[in-house]
Formats: C-alpha cells, sequence, structure tokens
C-alpha cells in the first residue's frame, strides 16, 4: 500500500487527512488500531493545531529511507503511520518483506529537513518499531519498486552482463562477487552452492548459470526472505535465456585516417585474442598482466565472460582483433584494463576503449574506476590522464594504481532498445 500527500496542502490539515486515512485503513481492515494517544508535546516537529493560518513558507524537506521491524498483529502499521504524521513525515512508498515472527516494512519518507535521522529513529520506535536503519534517498528512490524491477529483468534480459549490476541496484549498497568453479590453474574451486541458493542473514549464495556462484554480501542489513526471492527470480531469468550479449559495431576513424570497429566481445572472441596475444610483445603482456608471459592466455577466458564485467574489442577494416579493453567488477569496486597490438599503439585506440569503459561505468552508477599497471607504462598513465578526470595515484613497488573519480550518471528510464544482430564470430 502506498501513502501519498500532496506537497501543495497547508500542513495544519495534515492531522486530519491522518485521521481520514486511518479511518479508511480501519473500514478495509475491520478493526480499530490501537488506543489512540494523546499529540507529542509541543515542539518544533509538532503539527499545528488544526485551522490555524498558515504564516511561514513550505518547510525544507529531506528524503529517506527507512526499514524498521514491526510485530505481525492488526493495527501495528497503523500505530506506526500516526507517529509519523504527528512529526509531519509523509510517506511515498511502502513495501513490506514478512517473516516468521514479524514484518520488515520499508519505507520511503519526506521528513522535514530540521528531523535529524537519530530523532526519525526515535519517533519509529515510540511507534513500534525495532531494529530500525535510516539513510538518505535522493530521487531515482522515487521510482516504484515494480517498475524498477522490471527495468532491471529488461535489462538483464538483454545483456548477460548486467546481472551483477542488476542485484547491486536492487538491493542498494551491497557487495557482489562472481566466484569461479575452478581457478585460473583448472583446480576445483567447491564454490558451487545448492540449486535453491542459501541465505545466510546478511550474505545471499546463489548458483550462477555460467558456472561457479553469486555472493551478495550486506554486512549492515539482514537479508529478508521477500530479497532472498527477488534475487533467484533474476537468476533464474538469466539461466533461462542463456548466454547473450548485445553485438552493434561503432565505426571510428583515427587521427591517421584508419578505420576501426569497436563492439562488445564475448567468449566467441577466444580464438581471435589469443592470436592477437601471440602477436604482442613480451613487454606489452608483461604491462598488461603483471606476470609471466607463458600464463597470459589463461586469464582470456574469465576477461571474456560476461559475468564478470564487460569486455570492448577493437578489429581493423579487415576484421583483425588488435585491441581488448576490460571493465571488470570487483566486489563493489570496479576495475579497467587495456591491451593494445604493439603495431596499433599511439594511435588512440587505448583511449577511445578506456573513454567507452568510463562511460559504461558511469551509466552503471559506478564512483570510480581504478587501473593497476606499472609504473613504466606511460601508455596507460597518458590515457586515464585523457579522461579528464579527478585521478589519484598510489605507487608500490614499481605497481602503479590509478583511481579515476566518476560523476555517476542517472539510470536509464526507459527500456534499453533491443541489440543488433549479432555478426558472425569469424575474424
Amino acid at each position: 500500500m502506498t501513502f501519498r500527500a500532496s506537497p501543495e496542502s497547508p500542513s495544519p490539515r495534515r492531522p486530519h487527512r491522518w485521521h481520514d486515512l486511518l479511518a479508511r485503513w480501519t473500514r478495509r481492515q475491520g478493526h480499530a488500531p490501537p488506543g489512540t494517544s494523546p499529540s507529542p508535546a509541543a515542539g518544533p516537529h509538532t503539527a499545528d493545531a488544526a485551522g490555524a493560518p498558515e504564516t511561514t513558507p513550505p518547510e525544507a524537506t529531506t528524503l529517506w529511507r527507512m526499514r524498521t521491524t514491526v510485530r505481525d498483529q492488526p493495527g501495528t502499521l497503523a500505530a506506526l503511520c500516526a507517529a509519523l504524521a504527528a512529526y509531519r513525515v509523509d510517506i511515498l512508498a511502502l513495501q513490506t518483506h514478512p517473516l516468521t515472527d514479524g514484518t520488515v516494512d520499508e519505507f520511503l519518507l519526506r521528513a522535514p529537513e530540521s528531523l535529524a535521522a537519530t530523532e526519525l529513529a526515535d519517533v519509529v520506535t515510540a511507534g513500534g518499531g525495532s531494529d530500525t536503519w535510516v539513510e538518505r534517498a535522493d530521487t531515482h528512490d522515487l521510482v516504484d519498486a515494480p517498475t524498477r524491477a522490471l527495468t532491471l529483468a529488461t535489462r538483464t534480459a538483454l545483456d548477460a552482463a548486467e546481472l551483477p549490476l542488476a542485484l547491486r541496484q536492487l538491493f542498494g549498497r551491497c557487495t557482489i562477487h562472481s566466484v569461479p568453479a575452478t581457478s585460473l590453474g583448472g583446480r576445483s574451486l567447491d564454490s558451487t552452492p545448492p540449486s535453491e541458493g542459501v541465505l545466510e542473514e546478511t550474505v545471499m549464495r546463489l548458483r550462477d548459470p555460467s558456472g561457479g556462484a553469486i555472493v551478495i554480501e550486506r554486512p549492515y542489513l539482514p537479508f529478508t526472505p521477500t530479497e532472498f526471492a527477488r534475487a533467484r527470480a533474476l537468476v533464474e531469468l538469466d539461466a533461462r535465456l542463456g548466454p547473450r550479449v548485445p553485438h552493434g559495431g561503432d565505426v571510428l576513424t583515427l587521427p591517421e585516417g584508419n578505420a576501426i570497429t569497436v563492439r562488445r566481445a564475448d567468449p566467441g572472441d577466444l580464438a581471435a585474442a589469443r592470436e592477437m596475444h601471440a602477436r604482442c610483445s613480451p613487454t606489452t603482456l608483461g604491462l598488461r598482466y603483471h606476470g609471466p608471459v607463458g600464463d597470459a592466455d589463461r586469464y582470456l577466458d574469465h576477461l571474456l565472460n560476461p559475468r564478470f564485467g564487460r569486455t570492448l574489442a577493437a578489429h581493423t577494416a579487415s576484421g583483425r582483433l588488435v585491441a581488448l579493453g576490460h571493465l571488470l567488477w570487483d566486489g563493489d569496486e570496479t576495475e579497467v584494463a587495456l591491451i593494445v597490438e604493439d603495431e596499433w599503439q599511439r594511435r588512440g585506440v587505448g583511449g577511445e576503449l578506456l573513454r567507452r569503459l568510463v562511460t559504461m561505468a558511469a551509466e552503471t552508477g559506478c564512483e570510480s574506476v581504478y587501473a593497476v599497471t606499472q609504473s613504466a607504462n606511460t601508455g596507460m598513465v597518458a590515457a586515464m590522464r585523457s579522461l579528464e578526470l579527478p585521478l589519484d595515484y598510489q605507487i608500490e613497488q614499481g605497481t602503479l594504481v590509478i583511481s579515476a573519480r566518476l560523476d555517476p550518471a542517472p539510470a536509464p528510464a526507459q527500456v534499453p532498445p533491443l541489440p543488433l544482430p549479432a555478426p558472425p564470430h569469424g575474424h
């Protein structure tokens, strides 16, 4: 159920509005709320007396997300709503999460700016709530839950790489880990959970349709069975649709006049990526993979798997793959990485891939990206500087970590366009 208050309604009428609302609620539920109690003592957060003239301009307000546990008894929600109404707190949206011994109610609230988070929590406690959690919200939270879920499901259906991001956006501040079934050396990691998944208060473990597990952690707030069911539904959608990556290339003209095509890559590009590795010098491979050059090919299965991020490939007019750019989900952080075939370095290919990867990261709500390289890799340093974003540098024993702070783009409100047909993988 959703309660909405008109922002133009003068504050003196709000007590009557809530009395009417509670009366309607009582008629629908067939019982009365708990015994009425006197209004709070007059203070800065107390509603004005009914009928008093409006003498002050509208009060500034703040959006809050709030979650609290209430007893599963008739009238408890009405008592909580009445407590909030007495402090001029509007309920913009409400979701309920049933538990075996109670109910978790999740609210989107508009409260007077003068009402601090601790005071809001005290009001909820006085109204019968417990284990209350409060954090600031923004205008993106005004999208109702069904619309948000359908949008995330649509994005997941179009692109397998969207599943970890959809889960992160579905549950707010949380950490998503994609754990492979085997290590790079082929050793079994015994990480696959049962098909029904596992819920352990602040941790969810779900079977990844591509192998291994998806682990969702939110230490500050336990997951409810309702949230667990939502996560399982998204994962099941991904499993039913199978591997999919939107393909559609952009043809770009480099400053020297050569044309390249940039498109999303997937496991079908594995052979072409290995051929590119074979054409790269040991120095180029060493700067990219920070380990034995002979192990470079072993990383490609992981890097080209859309579950772990997104990969862009640059192709020449003849179809030869000459560069790869990776956007990798690393828990609650995001890494960018590049490799460009020696013959095509210093031509702007890497910079073009990096700009596109950073744009993707911003569109998914990432606040920053980082690149791990060596201090001698002047090409990567120059590419990061060309982004014209605030950069942080950390260096230790020759390893350089460059972090770029982003300005996340708002989530798209419309359904994304359908992808273009996939071209054949013959390169």
